[in-house]
């Protein structure tokens, strides 16, 4: 990826559905140009999706909270388990004293304690450890532009 693809993926996370026109505009080439990077960078799996980014909290996800999870046995097989499990919206394999961190987020603490109940479920799972978030100062994407500032 050069300067101008990285510039790009970066106006796109501010806005992706912004016209060609003036997506080309920001980066200084055609909007015809501007498509045909954005194709490719589709092509190579840099883009991997275009979403909308929706408010946890209108939508009944006020709680948020990350979980590490216990186990018994190695868990890198369980990512269908992790995933049938709506609230749950990352699971990562992890080194340290837990095998998998969950982010999740749940309407209530009630329906938190429900979901640490479903993921005891879990074949292998012997523990969690949930930390519960107060207030996020912020989140951001990863950003195309850290490796020009390197």
């Amino acid at each position: 990826m050069d300067h101008i693809d990285r510039e790009l993926v970066a106006q796109l996370q501010q806005d992706a559905a912004q016209p060609y026109a003036a997506l080309g505009q920001a980066v200084g080439l055609s909007a015809g140009a501007a498509h045909e990077r954005v194709r490719k960078l589709r092509e190579r799996g840099v883009i991997r999706r275009t979403t909308v980014e929706v408010d946890p909290v209108a939508v009944g996800g006020a709680v948020l909270a990350y979980v590490m999870v216990d186990s018994t046995a190695w868990m890198g097989d369980s990512a269908p388990a992790f995933a049938a499990i709506p609230e749950i919206l990352e699971a990562h394999v992890i080194a340290g004293s837990a095998s998998v961190l969950v982010k999740v987020r749940t309407a209530t603490t009630q329906q938190l304690q429900d979901l640490l109940r479903r993921l005891y479920a879990i074949e292998g799972v012997s523990g969690t450890q949930a930390t519960v978030v107060l207030e996020t100062f912020f989140e951001r994407p990863l950003s195309p532009l850290a490796a020009d500032r390197t």
